[in-house]
């Protein structure tokens, strides 16, 4: 279960994808953990790249 809701925010279809049977408040609450989740891969890559480097 966990690694399929890590998959579903990994892929960016669903990045700005409307959910059926949510409110503005949960939808915007899903979409900031969205970008915070990418923000967060991207910082760890480059951390990573400069590590090794």
């Amino acid at each position: 279960m966990f690694f399929r809701k890590v998959l579903y925010y990994i892929n960016p279809v669903n990045l700005f994808k409307k959910e059926k049977d949510e409110g503005i408040n949960l939808r915007v609450m899903h979409g900031i953990n969205k970008i915070s989740f990418w923000m967060f891969i991207l910082c760890l890559a480059y951390l990573i790249y400069r590590w090794v480097s």
